[in-house]
């Protein structure tokens, strides 16, 4: 073999070998990340659990202590946010959105730094033991994003791969539902799948997963049930639940939206020169809500939805009072998400349905009103339908959850032309110019 084979072939071996220690050293890189995403989501999960412990421990002692606890809390996190964790604040999914459609890495840094990330965390407990109605799976998302986008110096120009994945890991973590991670995935976050990508994705995606199964144990989030709707009458509920659902997700990102562009008038100036008074304003209606009803309206409202899955019938006040306080936490705008609270509503907007459909089981209501509800919001039927089916694991409601999220995704577009987290990614996209 000539002199000049023999050197082609040796680079050519060299160039393999190069490949594969640059796959291997990826892969080994989105796991890892994967792993710490999931320990950050369990954190994020006890902390959660534990701020809504106190607050609920405090109403418990005093009632009217909401009055006051809850509109200060309020003002003060929208301060600490506005002066400290710029773009830490709402659900954090539209920031994540935003940041993988800028190529600008000052851009990306703004929206998805650890700072961002260590923000979000620390603020929204404050939010939660403050008594507010927001969740912790959204938050979750910009956080995993944060942490995948920290590593892209061992991986350069794959951030936007990074945010996706990190992304994506941390909504499997958040709900134990490693499916809808990367579903969410496809449909919200990118609405594309590059096959150069998936197998990484998902590696981050089972990463996280793990973490949280060797950390909690094998468990579904609002744990397993076994319902069923009968074919024929039964299937007017999944009509009616999918057109309400949609409806009322619409009408909530309809307001969050025209919200994040100003209210016209005296709230519209009011919100956008005086935030911290907005904020507090938002906190005591919030306060008025949750005393209206019950302790059940402030917090995620895990435990509510929970408990109406499993049969139990909410009063009927639950569904639109927690929509309520959704709201004015979601316009006040402290770091919050909005999963969980959605999930609560839409379980009890299908609980207050069983007084038209009274042979339809309770907990099939809910779920039903989960997902179309869910799917009003975001207007992403595939995710929710998939993210409500992992957690329950029932096989038998799988045709009515996606009729229901297919019903309430038209419904929703008659109010709402654009889903809830793209619609206000594209207020941080526009802030990232000016």
């Amino acid at each position: 073999m000539s002199d000049g084979k023999k050197t082609a072939r040796l680079a050519r071996l060299k160039a393999r070998v190069l490949r594969l220690y640059s796959h291997g050293q990826r892969g080994f890189l989105y796991l890892a990340g994967g792993i710490v995403v999931g320990l950050a989501a369990i954190a994020m999960a006890y902390g959660a659990d534990k701020a809504q412990e106190l607050f609920q421990m405090l109403i418990a002692w005093k009632p009217w202590m909401a009055l006051v606890v809850t509109p200060l809390g309020f003002g003060i996190a929208i301060w600490m946010t506005r002066h400290f964790f710029n773009n830490a604040q709402g659900s954090g999914i539209p920031q994540v959105i935003a940041a993988r459609h800028v190529r600008e890495g000052e851009a990306q840094q703004a929206l998805v730094s650890l700072k961002v990330a260590a923000g979000k965390i620390i603020v929204m407990m404050f939010g939660l033991v403050s008594g507010a109605s927001t969740g912790r799976e959204g938050p979750t998302v910009q956080v995993g994003a944060a942490i995948m986008y920290a590593l892209r110096r061992f991986s350069p120009q794959r951030e936007h791969e990074l945010m996706l994945a990190g992304a994506a890991a941390g909504i499997s973590a958040a709900f134990n539902t490693p499916l809808a991670g990367v579903v969410f995935a496809i449909e919200e976050l990118s609405r594309s799948f590059e096959a150069r990508t998936s197998g990484l994705l998902i590696g981050a995606v089972i990463a996280a997963g793990m973490t949280s199964l060797a950390v909690i144990g094998d468990y579904s989030y609002f744990g397993t049930t076994f319902v069923t709707i009968r074919f024929g009458m039964g299937w007017l509920a999944i009509l009616a639940i999918g057109i309400v659902g949609g409806i009322a997700g619409g009408l909530f990102g309809r307001v969050v939206i025209m919200a994040s562009d100003g209210f016209p008038g005296f709230a519209g100036r009011l919100m956008k020169q005086h935030p911290v008074p907005t904020a507090v304003i938002c906190g005591l209606l919030v306060a008025l809500c949750g005393l209206s009803g019950s302790g059940s309206i402030f917090g995620t409202g895990y435990d509510e939805a929970r408990a109406i899955i499993h049969g139990d019938v909410a009063d009927l006040t639950f569904g639109p009072l927690k929509l309520l306080a959704t709201t004015f936490s979601a316009i006040s705008g402290i770091p919050g998400g909005i999963f969980a609270p959605s999930l609560a509503i839409g379980a009890g907007l299908g609980s207050d349905m069983s007084l038209l459909f009274p042979y339809v089981p309770i907990g099939a209501l809910a779920l039903l009103g989960m997902v179309a509800y869910l799917t009003g919001v975001v207007q992403a039927p595939l995710t929710s339908f998939v993210i409500v089916f992992e957690m329950t694991d029932d096989n038998g409601l799988v045709l009515p959850l996606m009729a229901a999220a297919l019903v309430a995704q038209l419904t929703s577009k008659l109010i709402l032309p654009e889903g809830l987290y793209h619609a206000l990614a594209r207020k941080y996209l526009e802030a990232q110019k000016t």
